[in-house]
């Protein structure tokens, strides 16, 4: 797919809630403002996820005893974001009210 087409579906999700995953395994959440002919996309009210260190994982499985614990992931609200569309890996948006969401990209 080229620029074009990619921004052409793109705009379809302006104004929709988006998580976008990035190159550098953040994750942000946020309300689509826009794109542009280089795919980067601009998210308003947005949350950034990042997972916890290695050794914090580690920590919680060998305290739990569990390989799939549960562990939070640290986030902070940073408002209007520009995620450059060369560090896009995956984009979700959510589908409705219960909180499903679905992958696009």
């Amino acid at each position: 797919m080229d620029n074009e087409q990619a921004n052409f579906y793109l705009s379809q999700f302006i104004g929709k809630n988006l998580r976008i995953h990035t190159s550098d395994d953040r994750v942000f959440g946020g309300q689509m403002k826009c794109t542009d002919k280089d795919r980067n996309i601009i998210l308003a009210l947005t949350y950034e996820y990042r997972a916890p260190p290695a050794q914090v994982i580690r920590k919680a499985v060998e305290a739990s005893g569990n390989p799939a614990a549960q562990v939070p992931w640290n986030s902070r609200y940073v408002g209007l974001v520009v995620v450059p569309g060369a560090h896009v890996k995956k984009i979700e948006f959510e589908e409705s009210a219960l909180g499903r969401s679905r992958v696009v990209v």
